[in-house]
């Protein structure tokens, strides 16, 4: 009898070591990367004030919210498989992860640049007088874009300049080189070089509005496979926006939280903010999204990720990779998606259904 009583012990024990080990697992994790530019930096100000485990919580995740200092850098890494997502335009999620063949989906579309990415010369007036000149960018990057639209308007063609490739760290400090008279760049380098005396702005993002979008694209498998992290993270995007656009304390100390965070003080922060469109409610940015224009936009992207050997070795055509659009049509090759626009964890925060 007492073996038998100790074996049942012994049996309850474990069943209860068993549950307690199921019940208490521990949550999926994510890792999400970010890099430092006025419309990502509202994933520091999730991180920092708590919003995003708030969200993770509600949805029994865990969401990492990672800086890496370097913008194409995040964004490799993330191509590489050590995030499961990275802020980045839509050029660059088209040219780097999708043109790669890892199948990204823009969870948040967070804003389009109306102001934060422009040309920058020094003494003089017009864009007309680029011609001839050097002009520092990070090349096949969304300033490469900006500066092939901006030489576009003026009947130029990139083979009236000559292009540096430099750095998104470096390009700021470029221009204080007597040598440099020419620049393409955004925020918050943007602000350091408007500083410069001799630095004149005669092309920038409001005349090709809704072109540049800020994105957090995520694996789209996992996505799949995870839905509760984009309910999390669409979630956690919308408190977090709705508090730093408000003229409230907590607004404002939102906002300086993030100027801090950008290497500028508030009044610098929010002259960057003026110069970007943040979708203000869900319906705004789903009016947006479901729209013409971001099927015009994208068909920009891809023909000048085409004119630049953007889109892979041996790419026949602009149409090579296929985008999926929010209606369900697809732009370009429907038998390789590798780029998609999905507003489904849009539409529940429409519905208010998060």
């Amino acid at each position: 009898m007492f073996i038998k009583r100790l074996c049942l012990l012994s049996a309850l024990l474990v069943s209860t070591t068993l549950f307690t080990n199921t019940t208490h697992a521990e949550p999926k994790k994510f890792s999400l990367a970010w890099s430092i530019y006025v419309g990502f930096m509202p994933w520091q100000y999730m991180d920092e004030s708590g919003i995003m485990d708030k969200w993770a919580k509600k949805y029994g995740i865990d969401v990492e919210l990672v800086q890496v200092n370097d913008y194409i850098e995040a964004i490799n890494l993330y191509t590489a498989g050590r995030f499961d997502g990275a802020t980045m335009t839509n050029m660059d999620m088209l040219t780097i992860p999708s043109a790669a063949g890892v199948d990204t989906t823009a969870v948040i579309v967070g804003d389009f640049s109306n102001g934060n990415d422009a040309v920058v010369l020094k003494n003089r007036t017009r864009l007309e007088d680029i011609a001839g000149l050097d002009v520092n960018l990070l090349e096949l990057s969304v300033s490469h874009y900006t500066l092939a639209r901006a030489l576009d308007t003026v009947g130029l063609s990139e083979r009236d300049v000559r292009v540096v490739n430099t750095s998104d760290v470096d390009i700021a400090n470029a221009f204080l080189d007597d040598s440099v008279q020419a620049v393409t760049l955004w925020n918050p380098q943007l602000e350091t070089v408007m500083q410069h005396p001799e630095a004149v702005k005669v092309f920038d993002s409001t005349q090709i509005p809704g072109e540049i979008l800020d994105i957090m694209g995520v694996n789209s498998a996992t996505l799949a496979a995870n839905p509760e992290l984009g309910k999390a993270m669409t979630g956690a995007w919308f408190e977090a926006v709705g508090i730093l656009l408000s003229d409230t304390p907590e607004g404002i100390a939102a906002r300086e939280l993030m100027a801090a965070g950008s290497g500028t003080d508030l009044a610098g922060f929010e002259r960057q903010l003026e110069a970007t469109y943040l979708f203000p409610t869900p319906q705004a940015k789903l009016d947006y999204l479901t729209s013409e224009r971001l099927t015009e936009t994208m068909d920009f992207v891809t023909a000048f990720s085409f004119e630049h050997g953007l889109l892979g070795d041996g790419a026949a055509s602009a149409d090579v990779i296929g985008i999926a659009m929010p209606d369900g049509s697809v732009l370009g090759n429907p038998d390789f998606v590798r780029m998609r626009f999905n507003h489904d964890f849009l539409q529940m925060a429409v519905d208010n259904t998060l």
